[in-house]
């Protein structure tokens, strides 16, 4: 486990504003760390795999305007070669091993809903090991894991910690 503080979360928090905000400008608006001292924290963070800076497409601005999850429930002896035989697909966006009643979560996106059909009951369906699928559409999404923040209760525990 990482050892967060308090100005590592700062920032996180700045990068997620911006994932190009320079060095200078996050010590500029922390005001109380160096701009060299920020530019190391960063460079950790990233060495440890605890951020990744990097671009995210958004499939809408190509035209890919319809995303849906998909469930699939596969032979137990298939689970991680069919979960890796999805994953290489260009439209399908995530790929997940589960426990439970699915055993692989994807996501795929598609230019319309016919596409969509098209991969399930074509593609996807056809992989050996596969037994069942559930497709939902998704018209909206609201938070998605690149928008995701250190939990406040964590950084309160982080600042807490760190008066005592």
């Amino acid at each position: 486990m990482y050892d967060f503080d308090i100005a590592d979360i700062k920032i996180v928090n700045l990068l997620l504003e911006d994932g190009r905000m320079s060095a200078s400008e996050i010590s500029r608006r922390m005001g109380d760390i160096s701009e060299r001292s920020i530019r190391y924290r960063i460079d950790r963070m990233i060495d440890d795999g605890v951020i990744q800076i990097s671009a995210v497409v958004s499939p809408e601005a190509l035209g890919f305007n319809i995303k849906a999850d998909v469930w699939l429930e596969v032979e137990s002896d298939l689970i991680l070669d069919v979960a890796k035989k999805i994953a290489v697909f260009e439209n399908v966006t995530y790929v997940a091993c589960g426990i439970g009643q699915n055993d692989i979560s994807i996501q795929v996106v598609a230019k319309d809903t016919a596409e969509i059909y098209h991969f399930v009951t074509e593609v996807v369906r056809k992989v050996p090991g596969v037994r069942k699928t559930v497709t939902s559409i998704v018209p909206i999404i609201l938070k998605d894991v690149y928008q995701w923040r250190v939990p406040e209760r964590i950084a309160k525990e982080i600042s807490e910690g760190s008066k005592s």
